[in-house]
């Protein structure tokens, strides 16, 4: 029988890319994962980092947990390792700075050197490769010339769209300007972006919005497939909140794309007595920015994956006004931890809550929506519990399992129909 081999690209490790790979493995379509660094947590190199001071060992076991890959039962992973350990060197030490380099320039050297090795290196005797945003032009033109199948995983709204929200957004806020990075990428970046979506055979997404983001720049609705990413239900779980405070909880990277600025504006004008906004998260606004709402809120710097379900148990709800998104992961992951949530339609919420069920979606920018909202799960405890209840229960409809499923069960099917149409045209 016929089994189709397929590669996976990425630089780095993340939920939804680990997921890809384990479903192709389970289907017994994966060839290989071609990436940077792939770390076992479970294999040598832990217990040689225990010989280090604490310190460095803790940012090194931070560092390299970004990267892990369990490795397949199908398939193998093959590392590129050289252009990743100088930009890690480079960050980790300050260097880049007195170089005159940038951390976003450095990711980018990282995807494009990533995509031309896979390109030249890893398209040897496979029926398809499945690679990500920004590292899959080289790779995806190549591929082309070999009559092997491109397959496209867009995490996020495509850019002209992003693009578009955050110039607005640099209008409105010209001090938040610099914190905007899609207002201003470079011209051979968005070049890249499109020739990614155009040669791509077939794109997959996790939202609705990521979707409108292909349709409105002409992609044709049937080369999209929309697969919403898993939830963490396994070691997310709902713990005992501590105490009766009611707490406004905001997870991720603490910035003007999340709409964090439209949330501290909401907060502020509500004044709720009794009450705490949390963020958790890395600062990205720009220097000095979060200063003037410095007593409105309290700031946890970015921590452990594993170490977030205490925080998000000791939230009351989840608030995440993000403007651009491609799905949200802290959206079911606060869900698996029975956390309801406030949210927009430029995250995944439209695709994995019902509003006013699990939580509530509320529309961009919306500082009169957000104000409503907060104030009504403030004023009722009982029925916002009874929904936290709701989104766990949601969460466990809505699992890596069944993601890891449907991608496997779809890209057979793409692959197969491209094969026999390929025999077809071989013997028309």
């Amino acid at each position: 029988m016929y089994q189709p081999r397929i590669s996976i690209v990425q630089a780095t490790s993340s939920p939804f890319s680990r997921n890809a790979a384990l479903a192709l493995s389970e289907a017994d379509l994966l060839h290989e994962v071609i990436t940077t660094i792939a770390y076992d947590p479970k294999g040598s190199i832990p217990k040689h980092l225990n010989f280090l001071p604490k310190r460095i060992r803790n940012r090194l076991h931070q560092e390299l947990g970004r990267r892990t890959w369990t490795v397949p039962k199908r398939g193998i992973i093959r590392t590129h390792i050289g252009q990743e350990v100088v930009r890690l060197a480079l960050v980790q030490t300050g260097l880049y700075r007195y170089l005159g380099l940038s951390r976003r320039g450095l990711v980018d050297w990282v995807y494009t050197s990533l995509d031309r090795h896979a390109a030249k290196h890893h398209l040897q005797n496979i029926d398809a490769v499945y690679a990500y945003e920004d590292e899959a032009a080289t790779t995806f033109q190549a591929a082309k010339q070999q009559g092997i199948l491109c397959l496209y995983d867009l995490a996020i709204i495509f850019y002209h769209l992003s693009r578009d929200i955050q110039i607005q957004e640099a209008e409105r806020f010209p001090d938040l300007a610099p914190a905007l990075i899609a207002a201003k990428e470079p011209a051979w970046k968005i070049e890249r972006k499109e020739q990614e979506v155009q040669l791509a055979d077939h794109i997959f997404v996790a939202s609705s919005i990521t979707r409108k983001s292909l349709l409105g720049v002409g992609v044709n609705p049937k080369k999209i497939s929309i697969i919403p990413y898993g939830a963490p239900i396994d070691y997310f779980q709902p713990q005992p909140k501590a105490d009766k405070n009611f707490r406004a909880l905001f997870v991720g990277r603490v910035s003007p794309r999340k709409g964090v600025h439209y949330l501290l504006q909401a907060w502020q004008e509500l004044q709720l007595p009794d009450a705490e906004l949390l963020f958790v998260g890395s600062n990205l606004f720009p220097d000095g920015w979060l200063d003037q709402y410095q007593d409105l809120f309290s700031h946890i710097p970015s921590v452990p994956h594993v170490s977030l379900n205490k925080y998000y148990s000791s939230g009351s709800v989840l608030v995440f006004p993000s403007l651009v998104e491609g799905f949200g992961l802290v959206l079911l992951e606060a869900m698996a931890c029975g956390i309801p949530v406030i949210t927009t339609p430029n995250t995944a919420g439209p695709d994995i809550l019902t509003d006013g069920i699990e939580g509530f979606i509320v529309p961009i920018r919306d500082v009169e929506a957000l104000k409503e909202k907060l104030e009504w799960c403030y004023r009722h405890p009982q029925e916002l519990a009874e929904m936290g209840q709701a989104a766990r229960r949601k969460a466990e409809q809505l699992t890596w399992d069944l993601y890891r499923q449907k991608l496997s069960s779809r890209v057979r099917e793409i692959v197969e129909h491209q094969r026999s149409q390929s025999v077809e045209l071989l013997y028309s």
